[in-house]
């Protein structure tokens, strides 16, 4: 038998097994003084009889290693794979690949799609700046769709006007967890053969018509940043597809490594990414951890009652707010629409007050309710300009984000809240919207 042949697609990493004088993938283990640092830096105390704990907990954890031994691997092992196969399962999808953030995922999607230099990316004008951020340092021109006055996700009918022979790709954003209109986006695409590239950043465990978001497109993206609704210890993100792309995950993720054929008298080829179109490029380095895989795995069990709680708070807020016309109601869930409630958009009818979000805003601070508007149309921010661009037309070609940024939205938060929180939060928004009313 060819055992050459039966070796699969995978990253490199030192793995030599049994031998008299091994090479240890791990060349200085994680020991029982590091674990005590880790828990120190978890769960930190100031409490007079903490460090006896700590002392308590730092002697077991020495008894238990006298049981056990050290953690043979750290990085792209059987966690990081189980976590890969139990995201194909969550999202049914057929490649899931574990990465270092969602901008990774972007960036792998977008090498597939074969972007190159000259080539267009259609995008929504407010999003964060990793949306865009491979598109820019290939030196493909960024196009930014106006979004819809209702859920500030990118306007379907904006990328439509916007599609010219060079657009290569469209990357629609779920903003807050709350999906775009994927049904439009992927009918366009389609029609043009665009590549679309979902940002699920905010997207992981919503539905779109049964499907999940970050499914739906050739490749989506999610973040597991600390301020997601789970996260793997701070950073971390999954990119996936059902396309024939996927089987070169493994190379894009670890800088084209290639073991299934080495080259003569050596350990591993590497090779160049192929794109759509026959377009070559050269694979990053976005390799994640396996005790990163640990915690997402035991965060995603509890996803769905992460959610339903986001969801909950959602309601009550729309509920309480519902005695003001002046206060646009945030978009609930539906038989075919599951937000994630990674954030509550919240939007004031300002033509019916004196005053808009910005005088909204000071009144929340004024309170002590922090609200953050994620984000600020990308056209407003100096790298735009300085790499050439008119961001002054940029901005007259998208409207309702100009004025939904300027005057009508900001982002109340849902993560667990007390119910003493949520209801002074909501008390004091329906007391500021009052004070300004007309």
């Amino acid at each position: 038998m060819d055992n050459k042949k039966e070796k699969k697609k995978s990253d490199f990493r030192y793995d030599t097994g049994e031998a008299r004088v091994p090479w240890a993938a791990v060349g200085e283990h994680v020991n029982v003084n590091d674990i005590a640092e880790m828990i120190k830096f978890l769960i930190p105390g100031d409490d007079p009889s903490y460090s006896e704990q700590l002392k308590v907990v730092t002697s077991a954890m020495e008894e238990l290693h006298k049981k056990g031994s050290y953690a043979p691997k750290l990085s792209m092992d059987s966690n990081v794979k189980k976590l890969e196969e139990a995201m194909q399962e969550l999202l049914n999808v057929k490649h899931a690949c574990f990465i270092t953030n969602a901008t990774a995922g972007f960036e792998i999607g977008f090498k597939f799609a074969g972007l190159k230099p000259g080539d267009e990316v259609i995008a929504p004008a407010i999003t964060f700046l990793s949306t865009i951020h491979y598109p820019l340092q290939v030196g493909a021109k960024v196009v930014l769709a106006d979004v819809d006055p209702i859920t500030l996700n990118i306007s379907p009918e904006d990328i439509r006007r916007k599609i010219t022979p060079r657009t290569k790709a469209i990357i629609p954003v779920h903003i807050g967890g709350y999906p775009c209109d994927m049904d439009a986006i992927m009918e366009i695409a389609r029609e043009h053969d665009l590549m679309v590239v979902e940002d699920a950043a905010h997207g992981f465990g919503g539905y779109y018509k049964g499907k999940a978001l970050g499914a739906i497109g050739d490749f989506g993206s999610y973040s597991f940043h600390e301020v997601k609704n789970i996260t793997s210890f701070g950073e971390g993100g999954i990119v996936v597809t059902n396309s024939s792309y996927g089987e070169d995950f493994a190379k894009s993720r670890f800088g084209g490594f290639d073991i299934s054929n080495p080259i003569d008298k050596w350990l591993y080829d590497v090779v160049a990414l192929k794109g759509k179109g026959g377009h070559y490029t050269v694979a990053g380095n976005h390799s994640s951890t396996e005790i990163q895989a640990v915690g997402l795995l035991t965060q995603m069990e509890r996803l769905p009652e992460i959610i339903e709680a986001r969801r909950k708070n959602a309601e009550y807020l729309n509920k309480r707010f519902s005695v003001l016309d002046e206060i646009i109601p945030s978009k609930m869930d539906t038989e075919d629409i599951k937000s994630t409630h990674h954030l509550y958009l919240f939007q004031l009818d300002y033509t019916k007050l004196n005053g808009d979000i910005q005088d909204f805003k000071k009144k929340m601070t004024e309170r002590g309710i922090v609200q953050i508007a994620h984000f600020a149309p990308l056209y407003r921010f100096s790298y735009l300009k300085q790499l050439g661009y008119d961001t002054d037309a940029m901005q007259k070609t998208c409207p309702n984000a100009e004025e939904a940024f300027l005057h009508k939205f900001t982002h109340l938060p849902l993560y667990p809240l007390t119910d003493d929180q949520l209801e002074y939060m909501a008390d004091n928004v329906i007391e500021a919207v009052k004070e300004m009313k007309l």
